[in-house]
């Protein structure tokens, strides 16, 4: 009698097979609670959590390409870094930066906070409560699409950082230092 065992292997084309409930995933309080944020039903089921085994391969992709080997981007891994920053009051500006990155807004977005916690979304609903995903202080989020071929960080000090290899134009939202 031959015994198969059958792995899970994820990559990107198997990650989707990865969606669990909302209400299984660790963070779903951002979205769901009214404490902190109850965001629309229409909008809560594009956010797809990812489990725990999706969550590592995204948080190991993102380590083995040393995307942050230095904050916020590995040195001369983009050719453009812009910046902004998050102040009590630009909600509005921030989403507007965020915009102004050009992605469609039915671009799926893999976003990582750690090896245990990621989700697929839209563009368009990270650039809409990007402050339900993203608590300053308490955060790195991590935002890419499978090429890496640019990258937002989410950094805890109330700062975005967007790096891309792409032909871009940084906004003029941007905090010099």
């Amino acid at each position: 009698m031959n015994l198969q065992i059958d792995i899970m292997h994820v990559d990107f084309d198997s990650i989707l097979e990865h969606v669990i409930p909302i209400d299984a995933f660790g963070l779903n309080w951002r979205f769901t609670d009214e404490r902190y944020d109850k965001i629309a039903d229409q909008h809560l089921v594009q956010i797809k959590p990812l489990d725990k085994m999706a969550s590592e391969f995204l948080w190991n992709y993102i380590s083995d390409s040393g995307l942050h080997n230095n904050i916020p981007f590995k040195k001369n891994y983009f050719r453009i870094i812009d910046k902004a920053k998050i102040l009590d009051d630009n909600e509005k500006e921030i989403r507007k930066w965020l915009y102004q990155r050009g992605f469609p807004f039915n671009k799926p977005v893999f976003i990582s906070w750690d090896k245990e916690n990621s989700v697929i979304v839209p563009w368009k609903i990270l650039v809409k409560y990007f402050n339900c995903f993203y608590y300053p202080i308490a955060d790195d989020l991590s935002v890419i699409d499978q090429s890496l071929s640019w990258a937002i960080l989410f950094y805890h000090e109330y700062e975005i950082y967007f790096g891309t290899n792409n032909e871009f134009i940084p906004s003029n939202i941007h905090v010099d230092e």
